[in-house]
């Protein structure tokens, strides 16, 4: 089984936790729990559930070293709502359940979707060459926009590439003690791509497949001048206000996360710096949005319910293609044949946060959640992170009782 939590610098299943004293990551999960200064309202009954199983999965990533932890579980019996860990080092207050966080790579799912809302109107094609629509860049005309919402573009990823011979060329600073002092520097999606074009590309494009964020700046540059709005003003025209998701927004060059969050930390020469607040225009149009759990969880239960874009372009949309089995802006992951497919979207800034989000293909059972922990220029041990995620995941998708409205089948 395959799950990614998508860093600024690298597609692969990459997150990283540094272990961290006992005494500091000691605490359990309080499911639905009305924390005073977390903007979420008197929890349903459905909520207040106890969930051991869940708890059980939420904890294990605080054992492991996660600082902080917060989920929220819709399925058939209702909503489930839990935080654990701490929201701050050397303080006991759990974080906020429905606090914001710095979501990374969760944004290229929304971007696709306003391209695909502007596929339905007709006025974009999906193997149209983007140079037609972007001439300023130069891009190569086999190009389409297709290939950057799938990435096989095969254009360099402005915040370096990773080889499968072990090279790494660096673009932007993204990681590490560079990324670190210099977190608070501001970019335009101009510069960013054209930086990308400086480099050699990967591969011919159309010819093989490999995350590229150079992909989804260049997105959020197409919606702009095909729409000549700002991606901004498309994201709450066509998602966010229609759907009532007052708590999500692009970053743009806003550095400090807005309401009760959890903090995040890097160890540099000794030290452990707060690193909460961050400049994500490194990563515009490809990993700057602001959520919560919430949010999350409406935007793809939305999404997956078909109330967004019409039938066959949500099917094309979910539609698994090459290594990666990503489709136009969103992966499938088959849990095998007695869960069936989950689509997701996971994703990472440079350092210290990660976001979840996955769904049914109904869009009624949903998962969302952010995780916290100490990151530092090695990334930390990562050995126990995929089995961690893997065992929430199944334990949320597959862990339904039998005849639920709520079992998936494989979709292929």
């Amino acid at each position: 089984m395959r799950t990614q939590l998508t860093s600024a610098t690298k597609a692969p299943r990459r997150v990283a936790v540094t272990a961290l004293a006992a005494a500091l990551l000691a605490g359990t999960a309080t499911p639905g729990s009305a924390i005073a200064d977390s903007g979420v309202t008197v929890p349903t009954a459905a909520a207040r559930q106890d969930r051991p199983e869940l708890q059980k999965a939420m904890q294990a990533f605080v054992d492991a070293g996660f600082t902080g932890v917060q989920l929220r579980v819709n399925d058939r019996r209702g909503e489930w709502v839990a935080g654990t860990g701490v929201r701050e080092l050397g303080a006991a207050a759990k974080p906020p359940t429905n606090g914001r966080f710095w979501t990374g790579s969760v944004v290229k799912t929304f971007s696709a979707t306003l391209v695909l809302q502007l596929v339905a109107e007709g006025r974009i094609g999906l193997d149209d060459p983007v140079a037609g629509y972007l001439p300023e860049f130069g891009l190569d005309r086999r190009i389409t926009v297709r290939m950057l919402l799938q990435h096989t573009s095969g254009l360099f990823n402005y915040t370096g590439e990773y080889y499968d011979d072990g090279r790494f060329v660096p673009g932007i600073p993204a990681a590490g003690d560079a990324w670190l002092n210099n977190r608070f520097h501001s970019y335009r999606p101009e510069e960013l791509v054209r930086l990308a074009l400086s480099k050699p590309a990967r591969f011919e494009p159309g010819t093989d497949q490999n995350y590229s964020n150079t992909n989804y700046t260049l997105v959020l540059l197409l919606i702009e001048k095909v729409t000549g709005r700002s991606y901004d003003e498309q994201l709450q025209r066509r998602i966010l206000g229609p759907l009532g998701m007052s708590a999500t927004r692009t970053a743009g060059n806003r550095t400090q996360l807005p309401g009760p969050h959890a903090h995040a930390y890097y160890s540099y020469q000794g030290t452990t710096v707060d690193i909460s607040r961050q400049n994500l225009s490194l990563l515009v149009g490809a990993g700057d949005l602001i959520s919560t759990t919430q949010d999350l969880t409406t935007f793809f239960s939305a999404l997956n319910g078909g109330r967004l874009l019409p039938a066959e372009l949500l099917a094309e949309m979910r539609e698994p293609y090459g290594k990666l089995g990503y489709g136009l802006g969103v992966f499938a992951q088959d849990l095998g044949p007695n869960c069936g497919t989950v689509y997701q979207h996971n994703g990472s800034p440079p350092h210290g946060y990660g976001a979840l989000m996955y769904s049914s293909p109904d869009g009624k059972t949903t998962l969302t959640g952010s995780v916290t922990w100490v990151d530092s220029a090695t990334r930390g041990p990562v050995k126990d992170f995929q089995k961690l995620l893997d065992g929430l995941v199944e334990e949320v998708f597959c862990g339904t009782p039998a005849g639920s409205a709520n079992e998936t089948k494989p979709l292929r």
